[in-house]
């Protein structure tokens, strides 16, 4: 019996410290308790071995297996743990007391309620991170700049609208506001994104599935607007023209990024930065094959050595770039879609033209931005400060920016984590290397 006092004196002591706030000893008592078991449990009706620490296996194995054996109500002995969890208690003072095998069946003692495991603790916590992480409502604020930059024409233009059913007398039945935002930049004249940026948001607004299936509605209507300038281009030649276009929608909590071209959409989360789309590049690995299937080709990183970008609305006087039909051109008008749950981390979307991105890294663009937003908080300035940087850095692009921020308050101050590698490429380099490398 002396031997048999020592160990549940033992294990009494190691389930204490396998519930202190100390987290030294609450590690070093779960594996003394697991290497201990191992080695008695020859000696206790060579029963086999259940209980192991949840740094190995999870010790919810051990729960279930003990309330199963009370349920059944049946005479086979326990494993070590798992017979002291069911038959010991603790006293007023926190002294473990032994209670017979019969008191437990009788008394049915919940081990959960005995000995709450700390997966479950932890799993709450969790749970309730996640509950305030998306109990957030966006308050949202924006501004926009844009300069012609060193070309001669100005063929960039944006739009951002507060409340897109109300601007077109739209009745939604919805009680969240839908937030239109958009950037478009035009190639060959200016005529195409300015089509698009005044048709878009009506075609939108006017399918018959606005706003409650809002990936297809903006999918068909890039579509639809694209239709709409073949037959408007077609009766009048000198609109002929070209346009990329980047679209942000934001529906209650929901971001929706449609993109079709090579502007930009990055989200500021804590200070780390989330691409929203990918830019269109004849150099990209899925564009290419796309564009090959079709019986397009590319030739010095140009589509059919003409355009820049695989996807573009307009461009429809481009010989052999798009056609009617369902298999369509080595141009396409379809966007790709991003669609995110926003959270209190997330603080503001830049949508921004090629030409911010030729000089600017996303992650670049969410630190200078931050910086700006922490010393004035003014969207509108900081927008006119990234477009300024851009040119001081040597952009010869137009350039345009659209900032939409969600709440009210600056960034706070946050430490993001930059890698060690020290790396002197510039930003469209590196866009174009991972196009490459990407599978």
């Amino acid at each position: 019996m002396y031997p048999q006092k020592i160990l549940e004196f033992s294990l009494n002591v190691l389930f204490r410290l396998t519930h202190t706030k100390l987290q030294l000893f609450k590690y070093i008592s779960h594996f003394v308790l697991y290497f201990l078991q191992r080695t008695l449990r020859i000696f206790i009706n060579k029963e086999p071995l259940l209980y192991t620490p949840r740094y190995f296996a999870g010790a919810t194995m051990c729960v279930q297996d003990a309330e199963k054996d009370v349920d059944n109500t049946t005479t086979s002995s326990w494993p070590l743990h798992c017979h002291l969890l069911l038959t010991t208690h603790m006293d007023k003072n926190g002294s473990f007391l032994r209670t017979s095998r019969d008191d437990t069946k009788n008394n049915m003692i919940s081990v959960q309620s005995s000995f709450p495991l700390e997966s479950i603790r932890e799993d709450a916590v969790i749970a309730d991170k996640k509950q305030n992480l998306m109990s957030f409502v966006p308050a949202l604020r924006s501004g926009e700049w844009s300069d012609i930059g060193e070309r001669p024409y100005m063929e960039d233009t944006h739009i951002c609208i507060g409340d897109l059913a109300k601007k077109f007398n739209y009745d939604v039945l919805a009680e969240d506001v839908v937030s239109f935002y958009g950037v478009f930049d035009g190639h060959g004249g200016k005529s195409a994104a300015q089509f698009v940026r005044d048709n878009l948001p009506r075609v939108i607004v006017e399918d018959v599935n606005f706003p409650l299936e809002l990936e297809k509605v903006v999918k068909r209507s890039f579509l639809e607007t694209d239709a709409a300038f073949l037959e408007t281009s077609t009766h009048e030649p000198s609109l002929s023209s070209g346009t990329t276009a980047l679209t942000a929608i934001i529906f209650g909590r929901s971001l929706l990024v449609a993109n079709a071209g090579d502007c930009r959409a990055v989200l500021s989360r804590h200070g780390r930065a989330i691409e929203m789309s990918k830019d269109h590049r004849p150099n990209c690995t899925n564009e290419r094959s796309r564009i090959q299937s079709v019986g397009g080709f590319v030739d010095d990183g140009y589509l059919n050595g003409q355009l820049g970008v695989t996807r573009a609305l307009g461009d429809w006087h481009l010989e052999g770039m798009k056609e009617m039909s369902e298999r369509g051109g080595p141009l396409s008008a379809e966007p790709e879609l991003k669609l995110i749950t926003l959270t209190k981390e997330d603080e503001f979307l830049i949508i921004a033209s090629d030409g911010i991105w030729d000089v600017f890294s996303s992650q670049n663009a969410i630190d200078f931005a931050r910086r700006k937003l922490q010393e004035h908080n003014d969207e509108k300035l900081c927008c006119k400060e990234i477009v300024q940087e851009a040119i001081k850095r040597g952009s010869t692009d137009n350039l345009t920016v659209v900032m939409v921020c969600f709440n009210f308050d600056p960034p706070p101050p946050v430490v993001v984590e930059r890698t060690r590698v020290r790396r002197s490429i510039s930003a469209e380099g590196l866009q174009n290397l991972r196009c490459l490398l990407q599978e």
